[in-house]
C-alpha cells in the first residue's frame, strides 16, 4: 500500500495526478490519497472577505492562523471543494473513489493546541483562540474497509479534537501518521517543487537522497512549508514506513515518477 499526499499549493492541478493514480489502481496498486488545500482556502477566504493570516513559530515553521471563521472557510474549500474535485476526476476515470475527512469515523484525532507562539517583528506573542492541533492517533479501520471493498480513499483535513471540535492540522504530517498506521511501503509527498533543494529556489540544487543518520541535517535546507514536509518524511520513516519521497506534483505521471525515486528520497 502507498499513501500519496497531494499538496494544496498554487499551480497544482489534479488532472494529471488523478490519471496517474488511475493507472496505478488498475495495475493492482492499493492507494490512499491525502490532500491539503492551502491555496484554495486562501482564495476562498479572500472572496469571503476574511483574508488569510500566516504565522511563523519561533522554530521557523509557517502555519495558517485558524480562528473559527477561518476554520469554516478551510472546511468549505478543502473538504467541500477540493476533495470532491479529486473524487469527481477519479470517478470520471472509472476509479471508485470515496471522499472522507479526518473527522469521519474518528479517522484523525488529536489535541487542540491550548496556545500557539508566533513571532511578529521580532516579538513572540501567545495566541489562545486558534483551532489548530496535531494528529495523535489514526484509526485505520475505515481506510482498510474502503480499500478492501475496492474503493480509493481520498482524505481531507480537518481532524477531530479530543473534545469533539474540528481542528486544522498539517496534512503532510497527517499523511505520515496515516502511512505509519497502515504499514505503508511508501509515503509520497507531492508539491510544486521537485523536492528538497539545497539552495532554494534553485531547482538544480535538488537533494536526491537523505539517509536516516542525516535526517537532522535535512531541515536545515528547508524553508517555509518545506520544513513540515521534511518533518513528515522523517516521522514516517522513523515510524516504520520503508521510504518517503518528497516529489513534484507538476507535469505528467507525478506519482509514478516519485515511486521511481524522482525527488528527495528519505530512507
Amino acid at each position: 500500500m502507498i499513501v500519496v499526499k497531494l499538496g494544496g499549493a498554487a499551480g497544482i492541478e489534479p488532472a494529471a495526478f488523478c490519471s496517474d493514480i488511475a493507472g496505478l489502481v488498475r495495475s493492482g496498486e492499493r492507494v490512499v490519497i491525502v490532500h491539503g488545500g492551502s491555496d484554495a482556502t486562501t482564495q476562498l477566504a479572500d472572496q469571503l472577505g476574511h483574508p488569510a493570516v500566516f504565522l511563523t513559530s519561533p522554530s521557523g515553521h509557517t502555519s495558517r492562523r485558524t480562528d473559527r471563521r477561518t476554520l469554516e472557510i478551510f472546511q468549505m474549500a478543502c473538504r467541500g471543494l477540493l476533495n470532491q474535485k479529486i473524487v469527481e476526476e477519479l470517478q470520471r476515470l472509472n476509479i471508485n473513489a470515496v471522499g472522507i475527512s479526518g473527522i469521519d469515523g474518528r479517522l484523525w484525532v488529536g489535541k487542540r493546541k491550548d496556545a500557539i507562539r508566533a513571532v511578529e517583528n521580532g516579538v513572540t506573542r501567545i495566541i489562545r483562540d486558534d483551532f489548530s492541533g496535531t494528529v495523535d492517533t489514526v484509526n485505520p479501520a475505515i481506510i482498510n474497509t474502503l480499500v478492501a471493498g475496492g474503493f480509493v480513499p481520498v482524505i481531507s483535513p480537518p481532524a477531530l479534537s479530543t473534545t469533539g471540535e474540528p481542528i486544522n492540522i498539517d496534512a503532510d504530517r497527517a499523511a505520515a501518521a496515516t502511512a505509519a498506521a497502515l504499514g505503508a511501503s511508501s509515503l509520497l509527498l507531492l508539491s510544486n517543487v521537485p523536492g528538497l533543494l539545497r539552495s532554494f529556489p534553485d531547482e538544480s540544487s535538488l537533494i536526491r537522497e537523505i539517509k536516516r543518520p542525516h535526517f537532522a541535517q535535512a531541515e536545515g535546507y528547508a524553508q517555509g512549508r518545506m520544513k513540515k514536509k521534511v518533518l513528515a518524511a522523517t516521522e514516517a520513516v522513523i515510524a516504520g514506513v520503508t521510504r518517503a519521497v518528497i516529489g513534484d506534483a507538476r507535469g505528467q505521471s507525478p506519482v509514478t515518477r516519485a515511486l521511481a525515486g524522482e525527488g528527495t528520497v528519505f530512507a
